[in-house]
């Protein structure tokens, strides 16, 4: 076991698991709210894209998961200020809000598609005297959409679930990590933890270096599951190394690993589940990721 392992398996025993609430199952028949909120995740996210600091990483066209919901980067509004947008699951709301208290929102019951939300959201930016280029097709979406309030809060406290143990294996880790961000277009929760070996990429005589990285998230869709995957994958180090139960490695489309939501939903070490499996990869991959 790699040193780094240790301090991670070390700091984790300090947590009291026992005091979490379980990870509840998703609903059965949620597809059609989760492909509503995607729609309208796309929209959101089309906002801070075009208004917010610009960062390297991308990191400022994600969400964040607080307690009031999914929301954007903070972004300046002319004369001073900020404003955010907050995807709200308590009241069903998608919301923009200023630091002064300047408020409107709409229903995500209201049978909005995702076109005219986006649509809804840049008007209400140019009331706030915020105009730019937004990127349009990115949630243009035409399709009538359906949103059930009861499934939408389910899947709320199954991604502020997810959210808390991701930190639980997040603040173990030593070395550089990113923060947990909700991300719209692909519909995913997830971090990083950045390794110290360099890959080169070269475009057009451009040099550009990237950091090895081993990711961990959460992807609700279809059969959900956690995933955690290694960049740069090294099959030949990786694949003959057995994952604890359930957790299988991924080579079909993308190369990773995956833990299938639905073997430990609603069990009582939900958590220390999902834990164990993250910190099995962390063992296994940090060597492959640093020079």
């Amino acid at each position: 076991m790699n040193e780094s392992a240790k301090v991670l398996i070390a700091r984790r025993e300090q947590v009291d698991l026992e005091v979490l609430v379980p990870l509840p199952p998703l609903p059965e028949d949620w597809e059609p709210t989760r492909a509503t909120l995607h729609a309208y995740a796309l929209a959101v996210g089309a906002v801070p894209r075009a208004h917010a600091a610009f960062h390297p990483r991308w990191w400022h066209v994600s969400l964040v998961v607080r307690s009031d919901g999914l929301v954007t980067d903070s972004m300046p509004v002319p004369g001073g200020g900020s404003v955010v947008v907050r995807m709200d699951f308590g009241r069903h709301m998608v919301v923009v809000e200023t630091d002064a208290g300047w408020r409107r929102e709409v229903s995500m019951a209201a049978g909005l598609t995702g076109t005219e939300l986006g649509a809804w959201l840049i008007a209400t930016f140019a009331a706030l005297g915020l105009a730019g280029e937004y990127d349009t097709v990115r949630f243009a979406n035409d399709e009538p959409q359906s949103y059930d309030p009861a499934a939408a809060e389910t899947f709320w406290h199954v991604l502020t679930g997810a959210e808390r143990v991701l930190a639980v294996h997040r603040n173990g880790l030593s070395g550089e990590v990113g923060p947990i961000q909700f991300w719209p277009h692909g519909f995913d929760l997830a971090f990083e933890w950045f390794g110290t070996r360099v890959e080169s990429s070269e475009e057009d005589g451009v040099v550009t270096e990237h950091p090895a990285q081993l990711n961990l998230g959460f992807y609700p869709a279809g059969r959900a599951y956690f995933f955690s995957n290694p960049w740069p994958f090294e099959a030949d180090r990786l694949l003959g190394t057995a994952l604890p139960s359930g957790a299988e490695w991924h080579t079909e489309g993308w190369e990773g690993s995956i833990l299938s939501y639905d073997l430990v939903a609603g069990m009582p070490d939900a958590d220390e589940r999902v834990l164990a499996y993250a910190g099995a990869v962390y063992e296994v991959a940090a060597p492959t990721l640093t020079a």
